[in-house]
């Protein structure tokens, strides 16, 4: 039997955390009507000097110690409605320009209902047997609405984790929007259904690599008469909603790592960016760049997507393609495997593959490894994050689903050189819910999205009934003891 030792402290969603989001009603999506937007900010420019400044002066009151810089986000959002009607701009009284911001701003409470399904990797280098880590979170707001949450901290002795001190703040950074490449944004329109006349047309015209504003100057190339406007309309939005899936996202690099926050910032978003997977990679070269796989959902159709970052202050996330990609649970292994990325998946819902590439972000082979066998995994199998590295192969962390759709964890055993190869499973469940990790916003679930060796003790930061997030450490070599 295997034992586990589990956390003491449970990290809960806290309401009191905010993030200060745009609010621009009628003018928020790719078609949108700015008239509301437009009636709105008229009327607040009709209220009389002294409402203004009692209005902006009970907000600041309020706003006080939620928001590291909210003067500044206010700014922003009022340029923001100045973008969705340029006459705004003949505002020059700077309070004004901030009460206007303050109305088109909405305090989000981005963990109010849950913190769950971490991801924990070692992050810079380890000094006195101490492995500074970070560890990403999903945190479900109103509306089920799921961000990237982060925390940090240091692994120490017997694989003990010691969290720093969280920054009371939150920030979503500064967007940017990235270069495209033609033959992936090509493969992901096909994908998507929409590779069609109207499609060929507006690419044809683009470089190997564009920017928005080179794509959106090709849409007019689309225009015929000939050409069926249903197919039109429904052709150029696609290339709008994909376009906007692909983006940066900057934070200031003084901050802690703590206070960034990477919430939806696409259409293909809207709904949420669930259970992000991160991964240390480490290349042939020895260059190090750290990777996330995450479930971009827009309400309609869930979108598979990649997070790549250094340094965890600059971000960023594009879109992955290929028939084994597109489904969630994608997590890619720590190196490549005899020159290939390597990845495991569940496309088809229930079995565990492993794929292999040449393209990080388009997938396509894959052999199926684990199929569900035990009764506490007969609904499906899957993995909780990417594969560990051992001497003894690679240590794959799973989940099952059984009776009531209760979830547990198992562990597998993947051979180094070739990883479709099982070279022991657990027949017993790794960890299971226990009494008071049982119920919460979905009762009878633990999950993880990646875990980590420290100290020879294996580290699984997993989340409990999609409300709580517990640490479970245990001895690796016990877990390869317990495999059959």
């Amino acid at each position: 039997m295997i034992d586990l030792e589990r956390s003491e402290e449970k990290l809960r969603p806290d309401p009191r955390r905010l993030v200060a989001r745009p609010f621009l009603p009628g003018a928020a999506a790719f078609g949108g009507d700015s008239r509301r937007l437009e009636l709105i900010v008229d009327r607040i420019l009709d209220l009389s000097p002294e409402i203004q400044s009692g209005l902006l002066a009970e907000t600041l009151h309020r706003s006080a110690g939620r928001h590291r810089d909210i003067r500044s986000t206010w700014l922003g959002h009022f340029e923001m409605a100045c973008e969705a009607a340029s006459r705004f701009r003949r505002v020059s009284d700077p309070d004004v320009r901030l009460l206007v911001g303050a109305y088109l701003t909405l305090g989000y409470a981005y963990e109010g209902a849950a913190l769950t399904n971490p991801s924990i990797l070692p992050f810079g280098e380890a000094s006195g047997g101490l492995q500074p880590f970070v560890m990403s979170a999903r945190a479900i707001g109103e509306g089920h609405i799921s961000s990237v949450a982060f925390f940090t901290g240091s692994a120490g002795q017997a694989g003990s984790l010691v969290f720093d001190d969280r920054s009371p703040f939150a920030d979503n950074g500064e967007r940017k929007e990235p270069l495209y490449q033609r033959l992936s944004f090509t493969l992901k329109l096909a994908e998507l259904g929409f590779a069609n006349e109207v499609s060929d047309r507006i690419l044809a015209v683009l470089p190997e690599e564009f920017t928005p504003a080179e794509l959106y100057a090709a849409l007019p190339t689309a225009e015929d008469v000939d050409l069926d406007p249903i197919l039109l309309a429904d052709t150029v939005r696609m290339v709008h909603w994909l376009s906007a899936s692909s983006y940066e996202v900057s934070f200031d690099p003084t901050l802690p790592i703590s206070e960034h926050l990477i919430s939806p910032a696409a259409p293909a978003e809207s709904r949420g960016m669930e259970d992000a997977r991160f991964v240390q990679f480490i290349d042939d070269d020895g260059e190090v760049t750290y990777y996330a796989t995450y479930t971009a959902y827009d309400g309609m159709r869930i979108l598979p997507q990649m997070i790549k970052t250094k340094d965890f202050h600059h971000f960023r996330m594009t879109t992955m393609s290929g028939p084994t990609a597109y489904h969630k649970g994608l997590a890619l292994f720590p190196r490549r495997i005899k020159g290939e990325f390597a990845a495991v998946s569940r496309h088809d819902q229930e079995t565990t593959f492993v794929m292999r590439s040449d393209n990080i972000r388009h997938w396509g082979n894959a052999e199926p490894v684990l199929f569900p066998e035990q009764g506490w995994e007969a609904i499906q199998t899957g993995n909780c994050g990417s594969p560990l590295e051992t001497e003894a192969g690679w240590l794959l962390i799973t989940h099952g689903v059984g009776p009531m759709r209760r979830y547990v964890l198992g562990a597998v055993l993947l051979d180094l050189d070739e990883p479709t190869k099982v070279l022991g499973r657990l027949t017993s469940p790794l960890l299971e819910p226990l009494e008071d990790e049982s119920f919460g916003y979905v009762p009878d679930v633990v999950y993880s999205c990646g875990s980590m060796i420290h100290d020879d003790h294996l580290i699984v930061p997993y989340g409990y009934a999609d409300y709580g997030i517990r640490v479970a450490t245990v001895p690796v070599q016990q877990v390869l003891s317990q495999m059959s």
